[in-house]
């Protein structure tokens, strides 16, 4: 409808992913460089994660279209599944004939000989599995079995999970230990920042054909305030802005119109969940308590401005007082369990749960200074505000 009013070949901002659209902000930059290590390495499990509508499927998408000419790929959408029916629906996406009714042990065989016809014929085979927070432990724990389908030197068969910030919670579960120390490569996608969102809008209305200055500055403020950063958001406002200035015959996108467009909208599909909101998530690749990730980190707002209020600043200073206490909780936990296990093991493994004890602690004193800084910080910033304000 609008395309031919602003000079487009193609809508810039539709919801489907493309891999053509990529845009490489700093963190899917790096994470794609993790993504194709670990499958190029083939180094085990792989994981990547981040919030709905970050851009996850785009990356794998584009990830695979450079990769995929020697490789074969299926990939599982149905997480909602049972351990029994799992087999059966990896043969199922990758185009392998069974039988219906087909036992569990049977359809583990004709896998393996599937691997082992693919590995002899010198390709890869990947599986990915997408919207993992929704799998069970069970079968977390079937997937994990999977890992010992290979040779003397190699993994017959990669896996990729991807999922939202929930999976990477539910892996450091004790009960997922085995699980978690399979995981080699894990990566989370953080938002992107004010800037990275501004270049996100005009890379994708170049693409298109049209003028990558069609958004005003003031307008990719107000984007970034209230899509935080998110892709999936950012397309959808973007897109709103395009309908409402072709009816209105206009040629510039200003910060009224994303007002309106958000007004209209009634916060249908815009809502942001506030990356403050909940707990950062956690690294993965230990089965314990991870160190920080390469693409988190403790975000204590949605999206900071020089409007922020001194009710937010304290609201900031808060979550990170609930998240330094809740891995302070975490770390204990952990400390505990390995102090106890360490009674009952042998000499050379006391020593060893020792040295992981000490480096524990080490975390928690890291993790204890970094609450500092950042408390410090934030009071500062607090008098700061305050004395502004006292000033007008």
């Amino acid at each position: 409808m609008y395309k031919a009013f602003h000079g487009f070949r193609e809508k810039p901002f539709n919801l489907v992913p493309n891999p053509s659209y990529l845009f490489l902000s700093e963190s899917h930059s790096a994470a794609l460089t993790f993504l194709v290590y670990g499958l190029t390495e083939k180094v085990g499990f792989v994981m990547l994660t981040g919030e709905i509508g970050i851009g996850k499927t785009t990356l794998i998408r584009y990830l695979l279209n450079q990769i995929e000419s020697d490789m074969d790929v299926a990939v599982i959408f149905n997480t909602n599944v049972l351990t029994d029916d799992l087999i059966r629906l990896i043969l199922s996406e990758f185009e392998i004939e069974h039988a219906d009714d087909i036992s569990k042990s049977r359809a583990l065989e004709i896998l393996y000989e599937f691997l082992i016809e693919r590995y002899a014929a010198g390709r890869k085979v990947l599986l990915i599995i997408d919207e993992a927070q929704n799998l069970s432990e069970a079968v977390l724990e079937e997937i994990r079995m999977l890992s010992n389908l290979q040779t003397d030197e190699d993994m017959l068969m990669q896996i990729m999970i991807v999922g939202q910030p929930e999976l990477r919670k539910k892996i450091v579960d004790p009960r997922l230990e085995q699980f978690a120390q399979r995981i080699a490569v894990s990566y989370h996608l953080s938002a992107m920042n004010r800037d990275e969102t501004g270049q996100y809008i005009a890379h994708r209305l170049e693409k298109a054909g049209g003028n990558p200055d069609l958004f005003t500055r003031d307008a990719v403020d107000k984007i970034f305030e209230v899509s935080c950063g998110i892709p999936r958001t950012i397309n959808l406002l973007c897109d709103g802005c395009l309908v409402y200035t072709y009816a209105e015959g206009q040629h510039t996108i200003d910060d009224q119109i994303v007002e309106q467009v958000i007004e209209d909208k009634g916060g249908i599909g815009i809502i942001t969940r506030k990356s403050g909101s909940s707990d950062p998530p956690d690294s993965s690749g230990t089965g314990t308590i991870p160190p920080s990730d390469t693409g988190s980190a403790i975000r204590t707002d949605a999206c900071p401005d020089e409007k922020t209020t001194a009710r937010e600043m304290l609201e900031g200073i808060f979550r990170v007082e609930k998240y330094f206490l809740q891995q302070k909780k975490l770390y204990h936990a952990c400390i505990k369990e390995m102090a106890s296990r360490a009674d009952f093991c042998s000499d050379a493994r006391i020593s060893d749960l020792k040295n992981a004890l000490v480096k524990e602690r080490e975390r928690n004193q890291q993790l204890s200074q970094e609450h500092g800084r950042l408390q410090e910080r934030y009071r500062f910033l607090l008098r700061q505000l305050k004395k502004s304000q006292g000033t007008k």
